[in-house]
This record gives structure tokens, sequence and C-alpha cells, in this order.
């Protein structure tokens, strides 16, 4: 008895340890839970990584890079080209707007830019095949983000005309950004860079805007989209100026193991973050849009209407045919003990 007397007693105080430090842990985790409860300056970017998250939008990210590996390359070839035939090949705003463009730009610039109007045609033809696919992940990604009912997405040859419309209009925006940037580096002084910087936001700016709302087929106003607009113009932008830098840091080291692979590594990438944080500025419009925050932080605390908001519409968004209707109940009471009665035992 005194033997398993003191082995059940040191293996409770071994077992209270972890007990102690999970308590420990899970009291910090509260405190924080009710601190970005109550500060919406907490809250929101709580709740826009949280949807973030639950929208599984790293997959859809991936979804989006992978695509536009595929159609970067005809794309740079139109680019190329109409540099070429505009700016000609060795000037020097040629070069420093190519500096623009991470990893592949610094392979373009060891080379003379000739205009072809054979390769322009090819080129067109090729980015518009390719391109469609990227413009067709990128609909079906704001779709995921505003929860957008199965039986309301459009299917494949739906998407078709509105991915041939965009996709010009993308490419020429983004074309316009980079040549403000290129500009703007090739300048000496420190205002034209600056002027040219903030020129450069504005447009992607515009350009955010105008993608968050032809990209889905909710119904959102302009205003709607508007904050997301300008996290997304924020975020391309400082990664025009410094993405480069990262990504071509990270090539360094990884061309050492893998050689020529390693560009495919970089270019992969950067399209993945230029992706995520697309989608994570769309997710803000969202959160800002339907009110969900604050969230929850921890699984045994009650929900809020927050949650209770986000999770109805991940149940609606499950209706595939027009004669389905989802509607979602939601119970987080705590279960009730099941006994049996007496006159059962009897």
């Amino acid at each position: 008895m005194s033997d398993g007397t003191a082995n059940g007693r040191s293996s409770g105080d071994g077992a209270s340890e972890p007990g102690r430090s999970g308590g420990w842990v899970r009291r910090r985790i509260r405190t924080i839970d009710d601190a970005q409860r109550t500060r919406p300056w907490l809250a929101v970017p709580f709740a826009v990584v949280r949807k973030f998250g639950d929208d599984q939008a790293g997959r859809l990210a991936a979804l989006i890079a992978y695509y536009g590996f595929f159609s970067v390359f005809p794309l740079l070839l139109v680019f190329v080209t109409v540099l070429g035939f505009v700016l000609g090949s060795d000037s020097h705003a040629t070069r420093s707007v190519l500096t623009q463009f991470p990893i592949i730009g610094t392979e373009l610039r060891k080379g003379s830019l000739q205009g072809s109007g054979v390769a322009l045609i090819v080129g067109i033809l090729t980015a518009l095949w390719a391109g469609t696919a990227v413009v067709t992940a990128m609909q079906n990604a704001m779709n995921g983000v505003w929860n957008v009912p199965i039986k309301r997405t459009p299917n494949t040859f739906r998407q078709l005309p509105r991915s041939l419309v965009m996709l010009p209009v993308f490419g020429i925006a983004a074309l316009v950004s980079s040549l403000l940037s290129g500009f703007a580096g090739a300048g000496s002084g420190l205002v034209l860079r600056v002027m040219g910087m903030i020129v450069a936001f504005v447009v992607n700016v515009g350009l955010y805007e105008v993608a968050f709302r032809v990209l889905t087929v909710e119904d959102v106003h302009w205003r709607t989209v508007l904050p997301g607009a300008v996290v997304g113009g924020a975020f391309w932008t400082v990664l025009q100026v410094f993405g480069g830098l990262y990504v071509a840091h990270q090539v360094n080291g990884a061309s050492q193991t893998y050689g020529s692979f390693a560009l495919v590594i970089g270019l992969l990438s950067w399209m993945y973050l230029a992706a995520q944080g697309s989608l994570l500025a769309a997710e803000v419009n969202v959160v800002l849009a339907r009110h969900l925050w604050p969230r929850r932080l921890i699984q045994d605390t009650p929900l809020t209407g927050a949650d209770r908001r986000a999770l109805s519409a991940y149940g609606e968004e499950e209706e595939r045919i027009v004669q389905e209707r989802v509607r979602v109940s939601i119970d987080d009471a705590p279960a009730a003990p099941t006994t049996t009665p007496r006159s059962a035992e009897a």
C-alpha cells in the first residue's frame, strides 16, 4: 500500500507540472483574447487573419501562383518586345524598368531588347491562353473570400469573357505601375523617387479597386472594397521596392544547392507572396463590410456575433442547386449531462 501510495503521489506530482504550465499558457491566451475583443484595432486584424485561415486562402493563393508562373513568360515576351519598340534596347529607362521585376529582371538586362512583330503576336496569343487561367483562379478566389454560394459561382465558360476583358486591364495597369517605379528609380533626386512611388501607389490602389469589385459575383459597392484596395496597393508598392531584394537574396542562397532551378523557386516564391498579400487585402473588405469582428480566440469561450455570422456564411456557401436552401443553427450552450430516468431503470 505504501509503495502504491508513494508511486501515486509521485505520478500526481509529475503530472501537475505540465498542468500548471498549461494553465499558465491558457490564462495568458485568455487575457489576450479578452484584450483583442475589446479593442477594434486588435480585433479587426485578428479577424482578418482568422478568416484568411478559415477560407483556406493559402491554397487559393498557391493556385493563383501556379497559373501565374505559366503565364508570366509569354507576358514577359510581350512586355520586353513593347519596350524594345517604345524605349529602345539599350536605354537607361529600359534598364531601370526591368529592375522592378525581381529574379528575371537581372536576366533580361543581360541581353539586348529588340522589337519583333512575330514575337509580339506569339506572345499576345500565348499570354491570352495562359493569362485567362490566372484571372479565372482569381475569380474563384474572390468568390471564395466573399463566401458566394456554389450555385451562384459561374462555371469556366461563363468566367471566360470576364477573364478576357480583365486580363489586358490588369496587364496594362501593372505595366504602368512598373514604368512609374522604374522611372522613379532612374531619377537621381529624392523628390522624383518619392513622387514616382506615390503615383505608383495610386495606380496600384486603382488596380486593386477594380479587381476586388469586378472579380466577384457578389454585389459590392466601390466604397466597400476601398479599404482592401488601399491595403493591397500599399502591399504591392512595398513588394515592388523590397520584394525583389528579399527574393534575390533567397535565390542567391538557393543557387548553390539548386543551380538554375533557383530561378524557378524564386519566381514562384515572389508570386505566392504577391497572391497571399492580395487575398489578405481582400479579406479586409469582407471583415469590415460584414462586421466579422471580434472573433473568439479559444474554443471554450462563448461565440460572438461575428463568429455566428461567419459560421452561417460558411454553411450557406454549400448551397449547390437553385432549389437548395441551407439554414445554419448554432447552439454553443454546454451539453446537458445524459442521465437514465428511474422509470427506464424500473
